[in-house]
């Protein structure tokens, strides 16, 4: 059975993970994710009761009870590498012998929903409108690095995608990734879009923002507007949904990621005052949940 070094899983002198410094005992199986630490002390509002709550750098942790059911509310931060982070840690605080250092025999499985704001880009999705990324479109290039992400990929939509939008970025292939059909059912409902959704490995030139420097190509976005693929259309801008669903894919747990629609990038308006419609989301998915 393999050991897995120090150097590579480190546990802190408390027994809790490097980067989230949680402890195993402290994670529940249902977590929501969310960017934006302050956030979590917002989710975990409605809790019934709090039993632990920890906090490093970006990632601030609470575990409680909702109704009942015992849930982490968690923060990632900005990006797809702060996914990275966070999804192999939950992954290992799930799955790892942390006295042993070796993957348990049974593996856990996490239900995991994040919630976060986004870039409209249809006329169909408003200011005001929740989405739910039934795929996700990486411009991240995170999941590469692990072995058989093509079983988790829906690669004929990726030729597609990089054929309709002439890809003008040599050496980085997006990949499409579906989030969990019966996690998508339990929460979307009927109230929730069901969308394709692009994350994006950046927030100003990646998302097509030019501020000072010129955009490799311009015409990006009218492209991504524009594609269709089997009747759907790109639906919303943000920038984890992907590695999450991957990520989580591979390792075998379940996600969903679903925004609130904060910016019109068509009509090009946004709405700062945001907070009432998040809340209103956080609310219907620990219902859900």
């Amino acid at each position: 059975m393999k050991i897995i070094p120090a150097s590579e899983l480190i546990i802190n002198e408390d027994g809790s993970i490097f980067h989230l410094h949680l402890k195993p005992e402290q994670l529940a199986d249902h977590i929501i994710l969310v960017g934006d630490p302050k956030r979590v002390t917002m989710v975990a509002s409605f809790f019934d009761t709090q039993e632990c709550e920890v906090s490093n750098r970006e990632f601030h942790a609470i575990t409680g009870s909702y109704k009942g059911k015992r849930i982490t509310v968690l923060s990632h931060g900005i990006g797809g590498d702060n996914i990275d982070i966070v999804l192999t840690e939950l992954d290992a605080l799930a799955n790892v012998d942390f006295k042993t250092r070796t993957v348990k025999s049974e593996l856990r499985q996490l239900t995991l929903v994040r919630i976060g704001t986004t870039g409209g880009l249809q006329p169909s999705v408003p200011v005001g409108t929740y989405v739910a990324a039934e795929k996700s479109i990486g411009f991240d290039g995170v999941i590469y690095f692990y072995a058989n992400s093509r079983d988790i990929r829906d690669t004929e939509m990726e030729s597609e995608l990089v054929r309709q939008l002439n890809w003008p970025l040599a050496g980085l292939w997006p990949y499409v990734v579906s989030a969990d059909r019966s996690l998508l059912e339990q929460i979307t409902q009927d109230d929730i879009v069901r969308g394709v959704t692009v994350a994006t490995n950046g927030f100003y030139g990646a998302q097509g923002r030019e501020i000072r420097l010129p955009l490799a190509d311009p015409e990006l976005n009218q492209k991504i507007m524009h594609f269709e693929y089997e009747g759907r259309r790109v639906t919303n801008f943000e920038m984890e949904s992907a590695s999450l669903t991957g990520l989580a894919a591979l390792m075998g747990h379940r996600t969903v990621t679903i925004c609130c629609v904060i910016a019109g990038r068509v009509a090009k308006e946004s709405n700062t005052n945001y907070e009432g419609m998040v809340k209103g989301l956080v609310e219907k998915v620990l219902d859900r949940i």
